[in-house]
């Protein structure tokens, strides 16, 4: 004899502030990478140049997060009854791809450099760049805070901030060689920019990867789970604890306790306040219990906690 329970909330609506957040960053990166563009060229700088590629992945990035937001707060069909969620994690892995194909963009671009080395203009580069600063540096204060606790709002956070980090570097080989003129500065500052994104996107690649895969969501306390549902009065064993990630805002659980005696429904409210400890304390936000009589659990490795 079992009972079930299933403990959910409706999908998320997007606050109108994120939506002007992302409004505000698409529309000013798509204008700012079309005149770096142009004006890299000019210059013949391949640190500008890759910026500017760079600042172009970050218009998709941001198209792709904020498109997979607007599918997180539509609800759940016949054909898709967890709704739109996972779009998150998709949208989280092609940011990291997107910036993993900059980067590769970026060093093709500057080892040609290295071989084949152009006057740039370098004035030219460093007030460019500086703009390149306070635009990136500055809608990526807008997803700051957000990006914290969703992996989706990471990636377009990461877009924005390494390009002020990679405008920052590009003003600072344009200064070297106004003063220097060693043109091999201006390649290398394009690899050390490389280097900085993937080192920078391996994390975000690996936790998204995982998050694909049903992995335990980074941040959360698997053992501690375990061992709150094993103290709840009545419970005898924990088995089959699966936890994973439904988007990167949310994640599910499910799992079977065994209570011979008493169950949650003799106790006040008591699926609720396991739904509501779990969300709090765990971040859980989807809930699944099965309830067991029988202590031997008629199921394999019932005695573990897989």
């Amino acid at each position: 004899m079992s009972e079930h329970h299933h403990h959910h909330h409706h999908a998320p609506a997007i606050p109108v502030t994120m939506n002007m957040s992302f409004a505000i960053a698409v529309s000013a990166n798509l204008l700012f990478t079309l005149a770096e563009a142009i004006l890299a060229l000019e210059a013949n700088s391949a640190s500008l140049l890759g910026d500017a590629g760079h600042n172009f992945s970050d218009v998709l990035g941001l198209l792709l997060a904020w498109g997979a937001t607007y599918l997180v707060s539509r609800a759940s069909g016949r054909d898709y009854s967890y709704g739109y969620r996972r779009t998150t994690i998709l949208a989280a892995l092609l940011n990291a791809m997107l910036l993993l194909l900059a980067a590769g963009y970026i060093a093709v671009q500057s080892l040609e450099k290295f071989y084949n080395p152009v006057a740039p203009s370098e004035t030219l580069i460093i007030l460019v760049a500086l703009v390149g600063i306070a635009v990136n540096g500055g809608t990526a204060l807008l997803f700051m805070k957000s990006s914290k606790g969703d992996l989706n709002l990471k990636g377009a956070f990461l877009h924005l901030a390494y390009d002020a980090l990679i405008s920052a570097g590009v003003v600072v080989g344009g200064v070297v060689i106004l003063f220097t003129g060693w043109l091999w500065v201006d390649p290398l500052m394009g690899l050390l920019i490389t280097a900085v994104i993937v080192y920078g996107t391996w994390a975000l690649l690996r936790d998204s990867i995982n998050l694909i895969l049903d992995a335990v969501p980074q941040g959360i306390d698997r053992q501690g789970i375990v061992s709150y549902l094993s103290a709840l009065p009545g419970v005898t064993q924990v088995h089959d604890v699966h936890i994973w990630a439904m988007s990167t805002q949310e994640n599910c659980l499910t799992a079977h306790l065994v209570m011979p005696e008493h169950t949650l429904w003799d106790q006040t409210d008591g699926y609720s306040k396991v739904g509501t400890m779990l969300r709090e304390n765990f971040a859980i936000h989807h809930v699944t219990l099965q309830i067991e009589k029988d202590p031997d659990c008629q199921t394999q490795d019932c005695d573990e906690v897989d």
